[in-house]
């Protein structure tokens, strides 16, 4: 048995206010509303996948005082251009940013309205050991970003092509 990680769900102080945050910056779209049957709560599912009915979810309930115990919730994104869009969204709802080379990944995070870190990233060609992370300027050319990343993890004595870090993993997964 390969349990995949298909979906997440956090309780929110606002639903409402969470709904249009994931909608308008995240790009998140309303697949189904109402009620939790078993909190009687109100709970919004959300996709960006035509196949997946809900990849995230949004449930009222959390308590006012309740801190985040969230470490992050990560969403990929197929391209340099969408990951500085979100960047612009983000900053545009004046959320603080980070933007991070992890080598093996290009990401920026940013808080969402009740705390919880959001990451939206973009894999890159190759890998290096995690945790691995350098500030990168979104606003170099691609081609500039793909240059100085290339450069630094080649540089790691970790360093492997993507597909060949992925061919290992398969095989420890088979194990």
């Amino acid at each position: 048995m390969k349990p995949q990680l298909c979906h997440v769900g956090i309780y929110a102080h606002d639903a409402e206010k969470m709904f249009a945050f994931y909608e308008d910056v995240v790009g998140l779209t309303v697949t189904d509303r109402g009620l939790s049957t078993s909190t009687k709560s109100p709970i919004i599912f959300m996709s960006s996948n035509p196949l997946q009915h809900h990849q995230f979810v949004i449930v009222q309930g959390r308590a006012k005082d309740a801190p985040s115990t969230v470490n992050q919730l990560s969403f990929k994104v197929d391209t340099l251009a969408e990951l500085r869009e979100v960047a612009g969204r983000a900053k545009a709802h004046r959320s603080a940013l980070r933007q991070t080379s992890h080598g093996n990944a290009w990401s920026v995070y940013f808080p969402d309205p009740e705390g919880n870190q959001i990451e939206i990233y973009l894999d890159t060609p190759w890998h290096v050991a995690q945790p691995h992370g350098d500030p990168i300027d979104f606003s170099l050319s691609d081609a500039d970003i793909f240059a100085q990343t290339e450069a630094k993890v080649r540089s790691d004595p970790t360093f492997k092509m993507k597909d060949a870090r992925e061919a290992e993993l398969a095989k420890i997964l088979a194990s």
